[in-house]
């Protein structure tokens, strides 16, 4: 009898849980889901503005020291941007609220000026945050705030990008590598699936996804072929993480003044596009990835994206990492994949899968965000593709924050950050 007794305050309890936390999650989606709508409408408006005057490209240099200047004087000059959200995850730390609006205006100041950042890691610093804050509201306790704040990444992510899914696994595999964060799936996939189904009712994703053409066969052929992109991929994202990394040390190393180094920065950049002669390498790399697919290839393409992107985030200007990573992915397949005997389309769906794995060490995501950007066919391909990719990029990530719990060699802990 007492056993039962126990077994039904144990379900009572567990049930209570399911339904305080689809309460929570739901409100969060609405939340961070609206907000997100607002920034994709923000983004758009000013993206569409630069395309129709391109001279604004001229004013990168005051944006820079603009935004600077706004983290300066709101006490945010030493903000972590997507690496403070993870340590929020991780380890409950503090989240400001003031990261939301400063994350949000300097995105958008970013994009109307012309710089190379994209907008999906702005939006996990935007839901994050906010979570972040309710759940200090809430008085929810430290593990309850960590699951809140997957939420807000998940709901931001999703309304922005138009991927619930993905969103919502990313949220719980990104800070820990080799550990995903299972108490949390069910309240990050409907935060992530409220803001989406949000998104849609205002307007937004009525068609998700990219056409990537004709999938090969899978054979023996196809599977080398995409063994030996993998490969390549994998020292790409490498290089994508290195140049992310190093372009931020170069600055603060010769420029300590933030305001100054953010100018310089802008100058540096818009010099550079006017040397290419041409804005196809401004703003996340959205436009770009749809005319690769399409057709359109160059061998320096990717190494022209890393290279902006770079000079763009590390001097200070804010955004994200994530399109610009699929960009840079989509250059080198579209380019390289041919060479290979892989159709143009395929290879850059692929080449932009693996190098977002490599990048984040996120396989799982990866394999989801392939499947929901693409479609179901060719799943096998772009699950060993990224395997590959993930196995060989080593111990680089985007974020310097996120930890690797787990070996991707060997099973056993490492317990190292990403570098």
């Amino acid at each position: 009898m007492e056993q039962f007794k126990q077994d039904v305050k144990r379900i009572v309890h567990e049930w209570g849980a399911f339904l305080r936390w689809a309460v929570l999650a739901a409100l969060t989606g609405a939340v961070v889901g609206g907000v997100a709508v607002a920034f994709h409408w923000c983004i758009g408006t000013v993206t569409a503005l630069r395309v129709m005057e391109p001279r604004l490209i001229f004013l990168l240099p005051a944006a820079g020291a603009l935004i600077a200047l706004a983290y300066k004087l709101c006490g945010m000059e030493q903000d972590k941007g997507t690496n403070q959200i993870l340590l929020a995850v991780r380890d409950n730390e503090p989240v400001k609220l003031r990261m939301a609006p400063l994350i949000f205006f300097a995105t958008v100041a970013t994009h109307l000026a012309g710089g190379s950042a994209g907008r999906e890691g702005a939006a996990l610093q935007l839901g994050g945050s906010i979570a972040s804050w309710a759940g200090q509201k809430l008085k929810l306790d430290g593990r309850d705030r960590r699951i809140l704040v997957m939420c807000g990444m998940a709901a931001a992510f999703s309304s922005l990008f138009g991927t619930p899914i993905t969103a919502a696994v990313f949220a719980i595999e990104v800070a820990s590598v080799g550990v995903m964060y299972y108490a949390a799936i069910v309240p990050c996939l409907v935060s992530s699936v409220s803001g989406f189904i949000l998104a849609r009712a205002l307007g937004l994703h009525g068609l998700v996804g990219y056409n990537a053409g004709a999938v090969p066969v899978l054979s023996a052929a196809s599977m080398w072929q995409t063994v030996v992109l993998g490969i390549a991929c994998a020292a790409v994202a490498i290089l994508f993480c290195v140049a992310m990394h190093q372009g931020h040390k170069l600055y603060e190393t010769y420029i300590k003044n933030s305001v100054l180094r953010a100018a310089v920065g802008g100058c540096i950049v818009l010099a550079l596009t006017l040397l290419v002669g041409n804005q196809d390498y401004s703003g996340a790399g959205d436009e770009l990835i749809r005319q690769m697919l399409n057709g359109r290839s160059a061998w320096y393409m990717f190494l022209l994206k890393i290279l902006f992107t770079a000079l763009t985030m590390g001097a200070g200007f804010r955004g994200g990492e994530i399109v610009p990573a699929l960009c840079v992915g989509c250059a080198f397949g579209t380019w390289m994949g041919p060479l290979l005997g892989l159709p143009q389309g395929f290879s850059g769906a692929l080449g932009m899968a693996a190098v977002f794995c490599g990048a984040t060490n996120c396989p799982v995501t990866s394999f989801l965000l392939a499947f929901e950007l693409f479609g179901g066919q060719g799943m096998i391909l772009y699950a060993l593709g990224c395997a590959v990719s993930y196995m060989l990029s080593g111990y680089y990530g985007l974020y310097s924050a996120q930890k690797l719990v787990f070996s991707k060699f060997r099973p056993e802990q490492v317990d190292r950050p990403a570098h």
